[in-house]
């Protein structure tokens, strides 16, 4: 496997890594609760647990 033989420049470095942008996260509502959070993510709303509008953990009474 080759290897290089001299080192590269930080600037030839940051043009090949321009492509690697931070994306702003997929943030939506839920129907059921109203409340923002990530897509495909569960999430807490008044001490329980959510996952796609549904109950998975309940709080403790």
């Amino acid at each position: 496997m080759p290897n290089p033989k001299k080192r590269h420049s930080k600037s030839r470095r940051d043009k090949r890594r321009t492509h690697y942008k931070a994306e702003t996260p997929n943030v939506v509502t839920c129907s059921v609760t109203g409340e923002a959070h990530l897509w495909h993510r569960a999430y807490w709303h008044e001490g329980a647990l959510y996952y796609k509008g549904r109950v998975i953990i309940e709080p403790k009474n």
